[in-house]
C-alpha cells in the first residue's frame, strides 16, 4: 500500500482482508479515494472487484479490466439482475450512480448489495465490494430521502458488513465522516485506516477504533494528505502510519489548482458579458381602424347582388380534396383551445359547420369515424392512416374510443423514437386537465397489456408497445 514513517512497505493481507473487511475514514481531500484506488490496481487480478461510485471517479479502472456500468441507463430490476451476473461470471465491475439524485443513488446500492447478495450459494466466489462515501449509503441519523429509501439502503449495507463474508464479500467502505456513517455499519469492520480529520468528535471515534488514548487523537489532526493511521489484522497489529504510494490510474475529476485569470481588460468583460442580454422589446401593434357601420341601403345593395348559395347537395368533391378539407378542419378543432376539454360529440357539431365553411355540404365522417380521427389529431396524427398505423390501431382494438388519442400519443413517440410523452400531454390528449386521471389511462392501457412501462433510476419514464416493437426514448415523468 505504501511506506510506513521509516520507509518500509506496507502490505495488506489480502486473504486476511477478505474475512475482516476495512474501513477507511477521512476528510474530504485527504486521499480516500487515491487510498482505494491504490487498494483495487494492486489487487487486481487476483480477487475480484465489485466498485460502487456515487461520483464516477472509478471508471478509469477500465484499463485494468473493470466493467464501468453507468446505473442512470437501468431500472432498479435490471441492476439487481446485473449483480448476479457479477458473481456467476466473476467480472470486476464499476457501477458508477453518476447523475442520479441522492435518493436514486440509495435505491440503486440497495437493489445492486442485496442482488450480490442474493447469488446462489454455487456463485458465492470472494470478492472485494468497495463502497466509496459510504454515509450516503449508511447514514447515522434520517437522511432527506423517503423512509422506505433509507431502510432499504442501511439494511443492505449491514448485511454486506456483518453477514456478507460467509457470501464471499468483503466490504471495504470509505466515509468522510465516522459520525455520519452508522455504528452498526462501522463496527462490523476490524481493519482500519484513518485519515485526516478535524472535528473532535470524528477524531474521538477513530481514536478508539485504533486503540488510542484521547490526548493520542490530536495526531490525526496533523496527518499529512494521503497519510492514514492502520490498524487491524490485514494491516498490523499496532497503530502505524501508512504513506500511500503512487497510482497509475487517476479520477476522471480532480482536486482544483491555481490557474491565471485572463487578462481581458474589465471594459471589454463587460461588454463580452452583457451582450445580447437585453431582449428587444416587442413592437407595439399597429392601432386597430373600428370599421363605420355601413348604412342599411348599402347592405341591402350588397346582399342583391351576392350571388345565389349553391344547393345543399353543393359540388362535388374528390376523395383527395375531402380528406384536404378533413385534415385542415381536425387542425383547425385541436389548435382551439377552448376546444382541449370539450367531448367528441359536441366537436362533431363544430366539425359539421368547418365542414360546410368549407364547402363540403355533407359530413365526410360519420360520428364514430370522427371521433376516431379527433383521437388521432389530438396525439398529433392528421393525415390519413396507413398500413402501418392501422396494425397499431388493431393492437388497441379492446380500448375505448376516448382512450384511444392517449395510445396513439405514445405510439407515434415510439414510432418516431421520441421522449415519452409526460403525464401533462397525456392529459391534455385525454382530453382533461386532471393528471391524476391521466395516470390512471395509463395504468388502465398497461393492465390492458398494450404497453409496458419502465422506469429508470432517474426517475425518467419510457413506453414499450410490445405488440408492434416500438419503444420511446425516456424522459421526465411530470
Amino acid at each position: 500500500m505504501g511506506t510506513d514513517g521509516a520507509g518500509k512497505s506496507v502490505c495488506v493481507d489480502l486473504e486476511e482482508l477478505l474475512a475482516t473487511r476495512l474501513l477507511v475514514q477521512g476528510n474530504s481531500g485527504s486521499g480516500k479515494s487515491h487510498l482505494l484506488r491504490r487498494l483495487l490496481e494492486r489487487s487486481a487480478g487476483q480477487v475480484q472487484q465489485i466498485v460502487i461510485d456515487p461520483e464516477g471517479d472509478f471508471v478509469t479502472l477500465s484499463a485494468y479490466g473493470h466493467i464501468a456500468i453507468e446505473a442512470v441507463d437501468y431500472s432498479v430490476a435490471e441492476i439487481t439482475r446485473f449483480a448476479g451476473r457479477c458473481r456467476e461470471h466473476r467480472t470486476s465491475v464499476v457501477l458508477s450512480l453518476e447523475g442520479l439524485e441522492m435518493e436514486g443513488q440509495m435505491r440503486c446500492a440497495a437493489a445492486f448489495i442485496n442482488g450480490l447478495f442474493d447469488a446462489p450459494r454455487e456463485h458465492w466466489y470472494p470478492a472485494l465490494l468497495v463502497v466509496d462515501e459510504a454515509q450516503i449509503f449508511a447514514p447515522a441519523a434520517g437522511a432527506e430521502v423517503s423512509e422506505e429509501i433509507r431502510r432499504a439502503s442501511l439494511s443492505a449495507m449491514t448485511n454486506l458488513m456483518s453477514r456478507g463474508r460467509k457470501r464471499g464479500l468483503a466490504g471495504i467502505i470509505a466515509t468522510q465522516r465516522l459520525a455520519k456513517l452508522s455504528k452498526n455499519v462501522a463496527a462490523e469492520a476490524s481493519n482500519f485506516l484513518m485519515g485526516r480529520t478535524f472535528l473532535d468528535i470524528d477524531m474521538a471515534r477513530a481514536a478508539d477504533l485504533l486503540g488510542m488514548e484521547r490526548r493520542q487523537a490530536e495526531a490525526i489532526r496533523d496527518l499529512a494528505r494521503g497519510t492514514f493511521l492502520g490498524l487491524g489484522p490485514a494491516i498490523s497489529r499496532r497503530p502505524i502510519t501508512v504513506r500511500i504510494g503512487a497510482v497509475e490510474t487517476s479520477a476522471r475529476s480532480s482536486s482544483p489548482v491555481l490557474m491565471p485569470l485572463p487578462d481581458a481588460p474589465a471594459g471589454d468583460m463587460r461588454q463580452f458579458l452583457l451582450e445580447g442580454l437585453e431582449e428587444p422589446a416587442a413592437p407595439a401593434p399597429p392601432p386597430r381602424e373600428t370599421p363605420k357601420p355601413a348604412p342599411a341601403a348599402q347592405l341591402l345593395r350588397d346582399l342583391a347582388e351576392t350571388p345565389a348559395r349553391e344547393t345543399e347537395t353543393g359540388p362535388e368533391h374528390s376523395a383527395e380534396e375531402l380528406e384536404q378539407v378533413i385534415t385542415q378542419v381536425l387542425r383547425a378543432i385541436v389548435a382551439d383551445p377552448d376546444a382541449a376539454h370539450r367531448t367528441a360529440a359536441v366537436l362533431f357539431q363544430d366539425f359539421q359547420v368547418r365542414c360546410r365553411m368549407a364547402g363540403v355540404k355533407r359530413s365526410p365522417l360519420d360520428p364514430s369515424a370522427f371521433a376516431r380521427r379527433l383521437a388521432a389529431a389530438r396525439a398529433g396524427i392528421f393525415d390519413r392512416l396507413d398500413e402501418e398505423w392501422q396494425q397499431a390501431l388493431e393492437t388497441a382494438g379492446d380500448l375505448p374510443d376516448d382512450m384511444l388519442g392517449a395510445f396513439l400519443l405514445v405510439a407515434r413517440a415510439a414510432r418516431e423514437g421520441e421522449p415519452c410523452p409526460s403525464d401533462e400531454q397525456v392529459a391534455h390528449t385525454y382530453g382533461t386537465s386532471s393528471l391524476g386521471r391521466a395516470r390512471r389511462v395509463m395504468s388502465y392501457i398497461e393492465g390492458r397489456n398494450i404497453f409496458v412501462t419502465r422506469v429508470d433510476l432517474a426517475g425518467k419514464r419510457s413506453i414499450t408497445i410490445p405488440g408492434l416493437g416500438w419503444t420511446t426514448a425516456a424522459a421526465e415523468i411530470g
